[in-house]
């Protein structure tokens, strides 16, 4: 084990401040001192209460693997795909994007958009330090970009894969982006921040399609500013992974803005899934919805902290929240911690979270008209995290997600 006057590193640490180690950017030793001085966190730090990094990060492979796998990925709907593969990019001319949206290679050193704040923590550490590579969006004003956008993130041959993405959508634009993340078999890691500011009556979904595999890592963060009138719905699937932090830290600064979240979580067999969002209010008349559904089996074990705050201007806000999870299995667990930060007093807000089984009473419902026990079971998960995805403003993503739920607890079930 490396050492330090105040604290003994685990394996993970060890890793990471070796890759770090091996980084010519400053940021790298800036980062590396820290994780020296007082480890990753763990559950004393509050954000990270729920998930003890420092004891469940327990690897941490360098940056430089070579992309060896041919993965076959197809696509969920048409859209032009920018693939970065280990990190790099390896298909898709950013000269040929639809009409309307241009696009440029980014990385860590370049400043985010106006407007958008960057979280400073673990997470934003690692990207500044290690990030060598990503892409940088701009949709133009009034444009209406035809064909979605898939930002495909391949991981494979046990390397870890730092991206900084920084996407500008112009006002009164209206586009579709598709953030898909894939791993084989091997112990990957994956580190991607993303910074979104969606202009004055702009439109935009985003999906974070996650599929990583039972040896893979994550480490992701999409900080967000929404500008007058916007609107912004965004999708979280996750249906993979070994330990997947997705953090969501939106600034709601113009009025009218819109936000509407909605999520699913599928936890499997030995995965840690924790998403982690912050909701700012800044402006009055401004409205958010966030809806995660969640479905742990064996010994998974997921986390939901979400965090709504209204400022005191932010007069009229209308903020919703709800978390409601199956356990379906006793080694499962799920950790769920909502709260509301409220400082203006003509607002509509509220929370709520619930863990359960499934209810006995519907089961006997569908046995008695003889429907197996098994398929009765499947019938009522599915049903219920369905449910999430089935008024989209994109209805194409409707279809899709719901194959891909059906089949991953088809899989699991």
């Amino acid at each position: 084990m490396n050492t330090h006057p105040n604290i003994t590193l685990t394996a993970g640490e060890t890793a990471l401040v070796e890759a770090l180690g091996a980084s010519a950017n400053p940021a790298a030793a800036v980062t590396a001192e820290k994780i020296r001085a007082r480890g990753l966190p763990t559950r004393r730090v509050e954000p990270w209460h729920y998930t003890d990094l420092r004891s469940l990060l327990k690897a941490f492979p360098g940056v430089e693997g070579e992309w060896g796998a041919q993965v076959d990925l197809p696509q969920l709907i048409d859209s032009f795909v920018i693939t970065f593969a280990n990190g790099s990019h390896v298909e898709g001319e950013l000269a040929n994007l639809p009409e309307g949206i241009s696009g440029t290679a980014s990385n860590s050193d370049m400043a985010p958009p106006e407007g958008v704040v960057i979280e400073a923590d673990t997470i934003g550490d690692i990207n500044r330090a290690l990030s060598a590579n990503g892409v940088s969006l701009t949709v133009a004003d009034r444009a209406k970009v035809a064909k979605p956008v898939s930002l495909v993130h391949l991981a494979a041959g046990g390397a870890s894969q730092v991206l900084t993405h920084q996407v500008v959508v112009g006002e009164d634009a209206e586009a579709v982006f598709l953030d898909r993340n894939h791993s084989s078999v091997e112990e990957n890691h994956q580190n991607i921040v993303t910074n979104l500011a969606v202009g004055r009556n702009a439109k935009v979904t985003w999906l974070v399609d996650q599929e990583l595999d039972t040896a893979t890592d994550r480490l992701a963060q999409l900080n967000v500013h929404l500008a007058e009138g916007a609107d912004l719905q965004l999708l979280i699937l996750n249906a993979g992974g070994r330990l997947v932090r997705q953090e969501v830290h939106v600034a709601v600064r113009g009025a009218g803005a819109n936000l509407d979240i909605k999520g699913v979580n599928l936890i499997g067999k030995d995965a840690h899934i924790d998403v982690t969002t912050t909701l700012a209010h800044e402006e009055p008349e401004t409205t958010s919805t966030e809806t995660f559904r969640n479905v742990a089996l064996a010994d998974g074990n997921g986390v939901f902290q979400g965090q709504i705050r209204v400022a005191r201007i932010a007069q009229k806000t209308d903020a919703r929240m709800a978390c409601n999870t199956l356990l379906l299995s006793d080694a499962a667990d799920f950790s769920a911690k909502p709260e509301l930060e409220i400082f203006a007093d003509d607002v509509q807000c509220a929370h709520g979270a619930t863990v359960t089984d499934i209810e006995e009473d519907h089961l006997f419902y569908l046995r008695a008209r003889g429907i197996p026990e098994r398929e009765a079971r499947a019938l009522l998960v599915k049903a219920f995290v369905e449910e999430v995805f089935e008024d989209l403003d994109y209805e194409a993503l409707s279809e899709v997600l719901t194959t891909r739920i059906e089949n991953w607890l088809d899989r699991n079930g």
